[in-house]
């Protein structure tokens, strides 16, 4: 009954049935499908802000970047002025994969939230934010 252990169950489970979806589908792995929904929503963003805001390690963000630049889901930007890092956005291609797999995404999640009130959404919403936050806090403070 411990809500960290139940989140990160409900989470790893969640994920799985996605990634066997998408991957049966589309041929995409979970970093890619994660990837091609941050850029929809973040054009122009990093390899270093899809990291950090999804959770996963920068060298899967690169594998990934390289399996969807090969299959023409994402353009590379001009390097920014550190010279070293890059925006992405979708491709033509890209942006139209992401409007299939999106109207799939939604449908997925109206199923694995039957039975929840609007307004229980929205409370569920704001525990996860709160709870996102709380680790992002815990993060910095041992980083520091």
């Amino acid at each position: 009954r411990s809500p960290a252990m139940l989140l990160s169950f409900a989470a790893n489970h969640f994920t799985e049935a996605a990634s066997r979806y998408f991957k049966s589908q589309y041929d995409l792995g979970a970093i890619d499908w994660r990837l091609l929904f941050f850029f929809a929503r973040n054009p122009g963003g990093t390899a270093a802000l899809a990291a950090r805001t999804i959770g996963i390690d920068k060298g899967a963000v690169s594998r990934s970047l390289q399996r969807l630049v090969e299959a023409d889901l994402v353009v590379a930007g001009d390097l920014h002025s550190n010279g070293r890092s890059r925006g992405w956005t979708l491709s033509k291609q890209g942006h139209k994969l992401h409007g299939r797999m999106l109207r799939v995404a939604l449908d997925r999640q109206k199923q694995v939230l039957r039975g929840f009130t609007p307004a229980e959404i929205e409370s569920f919403c704001d525990f996860l934010q709160r709870f996102l936050a709380n680790l992002a806090a815990m993060n910095a403070d041992s980083e520091t």
